[in-house]
This record gives structure tokens, C-alpha cells and sequence, in this order.
């Protein structure tokens, strides 16, 4: 268990650095992956680019956590950023995006950030 509990972590980790690279580089794209399109030319871009610097960070913090303060450390850190997906669920919904999107993507990777955490806190 210890095995999927680290590599689980590394996998959400580098998938947040992932999404952050993507909202800084590839706005437009990463907005409507997202589920709510955004033009990366006008007045969101300073929004992209905030999402992408957030998400980045959370994927930097949470390596950091793991490599110098351990499982539990992560554990924690995994559990308070589940609230970033859930909220991405309720934007992508109350900002007319597909509910597949919003239940799809956003929900499930909170469930899946939950499942890190607790495995993470069995270590």
C-alpha cells in the first residue's frame, strides 16, 4: 500500500504542475479543458494565468511535502486542496459548463485527492 500511497501522491503532484504549465502556455486550450472556454487575449488572461501559477504551486508544495516532511504531511496538504477541485465543480456548473466536465474531471479528481489522503494517513 505504501507504494500506491507515494505513487498516487507523485502522480497528482506532477499532473497539478502539468495543468499549471498548461493554463501558463496554452491558455486557450487549458481554459476549455477546464470547462469554461475563456479567450487567453482578452479579459481573462490574467485569470489563466493566475489558475496556472495556483495550480502549479499546489503540484511544486505537494512534491516538497512528500520529499521532506513525509506521508502525513501530504496527507494533510491532500486533504485540504480537495476543496480546489470541488469548488472547480461548482465554477464549471454555475458557469453554464457541461456537467460531464464538472462531475467528470473536477468532481472525481476530489474524490480521487481524498483517496490519496487517506492512503497517505495509513503510511
Amino acid at each position: 500500500m505504501t507504494v500506491t500511497a507515494y505513487t498516487l501522491a507523485v502522480v497528482l503532484d506532477l499532473f497539478c504542475v502539468f495543468l499549471g504549465y498548461r493554463f501558463l502556455f496554452q491558455p486557450g486550450p487549458a481554459a476549455a479543458g477546464y470547462g469554461v472556454p475563456a479567450d487567453p487575449k482578452g479579459d481573462a488572461a490574467a485569470y489563466l494565468t493566475i489558475k496556472g501559477l495556483r495550480d502549479g504551486t499546489f503540484g511544486v508544495v505537494g512534491l516538497a511535502l512528500l520529499a521532506f516532511a513525509g506521508a502525513h504531511a501530504e496527507a494533510w496538504f491532500m486533504l485540504c486542496v480537495a476543496l480546489v477541485p470541488f469548488g472547480d465543480t461548482l465554477t464549471v456548473l454555475r458557469n453554464g459548463g457541461a456537467k460531464a466536465v464538472a462531475y467528470g474531471i473536477h468532481f472525481a479528481t476530489a474524490i480521487v485527492v481524498l483517496i490519496s489522503a487517506a492512503l497517505l494517513f495509513l503510511v
